[in-house]
């Protein structure tokens, strides 16, 4: 049976107490250091209650440890995984491979994406390496995912949702040569978000201050099915620093399409337990987003940049003009109301936005003056009425118990057995009187027991065995709670992790490890000697080399955005080699044509 895991991204405790309430069979979460996203982590005791909260659902949750680690944070960070291992974290999501030399617990590790998981070759050395997954490239196809999964016993995680890095992810290194801010020291200053100026080899400016390297953001929700039968265990939501109504509405969104998918496959399951009823209607175009892309899954190649601005558009929903009194009037089928955050590009080509405060038939009153030079498109980015259905209490998870009401020596027994095949049984001491009216009794007592609505669980089935007794309902009711409280408890340490002992084999398996490696630290060095490097660079982060480096690797391609794809019949009537250009900094790019790459070079 192949269980099927809904990873979702939690900032802190309480957003991934609302991810797992909305259905996340899994959680990954920074801990208190060395997570590549800075701004996201959080304190040991915080990441214990999360954990706890987790395994009563029966879900997971992955720490992140990946960030690149100097040779002088290589014993805080060993210290820091030991204390995530004692409290019962399920995984460590980790980049730096000298982590593998260190004196580990037996937790399960995972390779992060950050490891530039991009081929067969590959995840091969990272199974070799000891990893119990491995969370592939986005750039990957689904080719690529079933040939991995024929060729390999290690569990495959990809993203299916959110941002996305230009750059294969680890091979990044603008940031930190522009800011001194390194993306594998998570503190990437997103310079793909930036304006760049787009030149030809005489100077000619092609493109100017246009977010040349801003991309749209993923969305999958068409080949979860395809990934799931190409060998994906895990679906990846990006997002650990985005808010809760993020949380809410995508994970919902995911948690409703996987249960359709899982519901005609009997050789799947969700990982986690319970069913989750959500009290509103999912749906990602409400959410945060650049517009969406599939992201080369299908093996196809699409325009995929969002050039104008990388903030959240939104969906259009009519246009916007300005009449000769300055009232801004709205055609369109869509009703505003007061707090809507509406948009459009104005005539500088930047895009601007603005609150509802008013309105009045076709005419909007904004919270600020504006100047609309012609009739512009009007797009919707904050939807006050969808923002409202999902505050306070929008979805709920319970998990289906069984119950067993029978008497005791001195009193009274309630069994209660979950869905999981999780027992417990609660006693409590009391008179034995007969009922005048059993019937009435019985029905007072069943009533009673299938009052679960404050716990976690749902009444399945209930049995009593013993009938006919008086009993007052403060008694049954304190015995419920008890059988409730110590299935809590009995469900919390069923889903402790298992030992996970590291199997390292290092075999012959590469000549040489270059800067793109990321090697930082000696322990880091030693991992590629054992896999039989004899030629081995440090990487930038700890060189800060960057003369003639590749800052960047992409699948994205800005002649194919531009209609100047070899492949078009087209001859393109510029001089190439192409540059980007900011105020401080001109950067050469490459074309890779066979492999279907852009390289930015460092000149």
């Amino acid at each position: 049976m192949n269980r099927i895991e809904l990873l979702i991204p939690a900032k802190d405790l309480h957003s991934g107490q609302v991810a797992v309430q909305h259905g996340a069979d899994a959680l990954y979460v920074g801990a208190s250091r060395f997570g590549a996203r800075q701004a996201a982590g959080n304190s040991l005791q915080d990441l214990e209650q999360l954990i706890r909260y987790a395994h009563l659902y029966g879900s997971k949750v992955h720490v992140t440890v990946n960030t690149l680690l100097y040779d002088q944070e290589l014993e805080e960070a060993r210290k820091l995984i030991w204390q995530l291992y004692e409290m019962g974290t399920d995984a460590l999501i980790i980049q730096d491979l000298g982590i593998l030399k260190m004196d580990l617990p037996p937790i399960a590790l995972h390779a992060s994406t950050q490891c530039h998981n991009h081929s067969l070759e590959r995840v091969q050395m990272l199974e070799k390496m000891g990893f119990k997954r491995a969370i592939l490239a986005r750039e990957m196809d689904l080719d690529t995912i079933r040939d991995i999964q024929e060729n390999t016993s290690i569990e495959l995680e990809t993203f299916v949702h959110g941002a996305l890095c230009v750059c294969y992810s680890g091979q990044c290194y603008i940031s930190r040569m522009m800011t001194g801010r390194s993306g594998n020291r998570g503190e990437c200053a997103q310079i793909c978000r930036t304006l760049f100026d787009l030149q030809d080899a005489k100077g000619k400016t092609l493109l100017k201050d246009k977010h040349l390297l801003s991309l749209r953001d993923m969305n999958r929700s068409a080949y979860l099915a395809d990934l799931m039968e190409a060998g994906v265990v895990s679906f990846k939501v990006e997002g650990r620093l985005k808010d809760e109504n993020y949380v809410k509405n995508i994970t919902a969104y995911y948690r409703r399409i996987l249960d359709q998918i899982l519901s005609g496959k009997p050789d799947f399951v969700k990982s986690g337990s319970g069913q989750t009823t959500v009290f509103f209607e999912p749906d990602p175009k409400k959410t945060f987003n650049r517009g969406y892309t599939p992201y080369f899954v299908d093996g196809q190649r699409e325009k995929m940049a969002s050039f104008d601005t990388p903030k959240a558009m939104g969906r259009k929903i009519g246009t916007l003009r300005q009449d000769d009194r300055g009232q801004l009037l709205y055609e369109g089928g869509e009703t505003i109301v007061n707090g809507d955050g509406l948009c459009f590009v104005n005539k500088s080509g930047e895009l601007e936005g603005f609150f509802v405060n008013g309105v009045s038939g076709k005419r909007i009153i904004p919270h600020k003056p504006l100047s609309v030079f012609k009739q512009v498109d009007l797009y919707r980015n904050v939807d006050k009425d969808f923002e409202k259905k999902l505050e306070g209490k929008s979805a709920e998870r319970k998990m289906a118990v069984d119950m067993v009401f029978s008497e005791a020596e001195n009193g009274f027994c309630l069994l209660l057995k979950d869905e999981d095949g999780v027992e417990v049984l609660a006693s409590a001491e009391t008179e034995k009187t007969k009922a005048n009216k059993p019937e009435m009794a019985d029905s007072q007592l069943r009533a009673s027991l299938s009052k679960l609505g404050n716990t976690p669980y749902q009444l399945r089935r209930l049995e009593v065995q013993a009938s006919g007794f008086f009993l007052p309902t403060s008694f049954i009711n304190k015995l419920r709670t008890e059988a409730a409280e110590k299935l809590s408890a009995a469900r919390v340490g069923h889903f402790q992790p298992q030992d996970s002992l590291l199997v390292y084999e290092p075999v012959h398996m590469l000549e040489a490890a270059d800067y793109k490696r990321n090697i930082t630290n000696e322990l880091h060095r030693a991992v590629y000697e054992d896999f039989g490097a004899k030629q081995i660079e440090y990487g930038i982060d700890k060189t800060q080399d960057y003369r003639g480096k590749e800052l960047m690797v992409c699948k994205y391609c800005l002649r194919y955005e531009l209609g100047m794809c070899t492949k078009d019949k087209q001859k393109p009537s510029v001089t190439f080699p192409l540059y980007l250009k900011n105020d401080k900094f001109r950067f050469q790019l490459q074309f890779d044509c066979k492999n279907c790459e852009m390289k930015i070079i460092n000149l």
